[in-house]
């Protein structure tokens, strides 16, 4: 399996499997608090992770750091995945049933994607379109039940703004996904949750007792800390439209842990989006996308190993141990062979 599909396959299931958790907590707690416990403990357990990797001299290959060209699209991406989208959910789900937040988060995979193929040029074709529509109808069907039609329109357009939101995030990030992921989702993490902890205090609303939200933290680092950053690394490797595809397998994720913790029967509309989110990974899994394409002149910094599109000179010594981290130049180039759209492989299709 291509380590970039792993990567937003665990993102998944580390999200999906928090999100039952994450409903009994709700019950503990309002909205916002638990957002704020949840985004800080993401943002807070990270950053302990980097203060342990910077101290550790059994630290593998350092990683690329965030520079200031990158500040524009990570500050974007805070501000519209960080700020924009909780708020946008909260007041959402304030107004309109489970059922119906369930159905109408499905939009943000469909949006990611609808972004990233038509304003920034990631591949597409019929096979992938399907793929990720089966993906989604398999999480629409998850989130069906009776009455899950009802709900206040007003509420279902801030769901639908928040899942606007989160599509423009992800295409941001994108474009820092070379740099370090952990750096990148301990930003993230730490804005989130302070602006939810600021809207939660200018509520009015009161922190739980100290093992609820210990517990709403760990949950947080866990659930939302460590996905993000298997979501960043998976951006890297596949690029926004098809991480995002396999990320809204989360759904079924969730679903299937209440199903074992719960011990329920699944219903026949459990295998039905089951079949669904199967078939359509596995249209995006046997995807073969070759053709001819030019790299264009690039200097950058990442991780990286000496292969086909790295073929440079040092100006430093280098023990040869790989991969390594530095800025480096690549030529143009023409040539053809099957890839995805990862950080050497941004360019637009007729």
């Amino acid at each position: 399996m291509h380590q970039g599909v792993l990567f937003a396959l665990l993102a998944a299931a580390s999200f999906g499997a928090s999100t039952p958790v994450a409903k009994m907590l709700l019950g503990s707690m309002p909205p916002f608090t638990l957002a704020a416990l949840l985004y800080l403990g993401s943002g807070g357990g990270l950053a302990l992770c980097l203060l342990a990797r910077r101290l550790s001299r059994r630290a593998r290959v350092a990683q690329a750091g965030l520079t200031r060209r990158d500040l524009p699209w990570l500050a974007g991406a805070v501000l519209f995945g960080g700020v924009a989208g909780p708020v946008f959910l909260m007041y959402g789900l304030a107004r309109t049933t489970g059922s119906t937040a369930s159905l109408l988060l499905n939009l943000e995979a469909v949006l990611t994607a609808a972004l990233a193929w038509c304003v920034f040029g990631e591949s597409a074709d019929r096979r992938l379109v399907l793929g990720m529509t089966l993906i989604v109808a398999g999480g629409a069907v998850l989130g069906w039940h009776a009455g899950a039609a009802q709900g206040d329109t007003l509420g279902a357009m801030f769901i639908a703004l928040a899942c606007l939101s989160w599509a423009i995030d992800n295409n941001l990030t994108r474009n820092v996904s070379g740099s370090d992921a952990m750096q990148i989702a301990t930003i993230k993490g730490l804005a989130a949750g302070t602006v939810s902890a600021l809207l939660a205090l200018a509520l009015g609303q009161q922190l739980p007792a100290f093992a609820v939200a210990l517990g709403a933290g760990v949950l947080g680092f866990v659930g939302y800390g460590l996905s993000l950053v298997c979501f960043v690394l998976a951006l890297r490797h596949l690029g926004t439209a098809r991480t995002g595809a396999y990320f809204s397998t989360a759904p079924f994720v969730g679903a299937a842990l209440s199903l074992l913790v719960l011990q329920e029967a699944p219903d026949a509309l459990f295998w039905v989006a089951c079949a669904l989110m199967a078939a359509g990974v596995w249209l995006h899994l046997s995807e073969r996308h070759a053709h001819e394409h030019t790299h264009e002149v690039l200097t950058h910094s990442h991780q990286h190993r000496h292969d086909e599109h790295h073929q440079h000179q040092h100006d430093f010594e280098w023990d040869g141990k790989e991969p390594h981290v530095h800025p480096h130049h690549h030529q143009a180039m023409t040539h053809a062979h099957a890839h995805w759209p990862d950080l050497h492989h941004r360019h637009r299709h007729q």
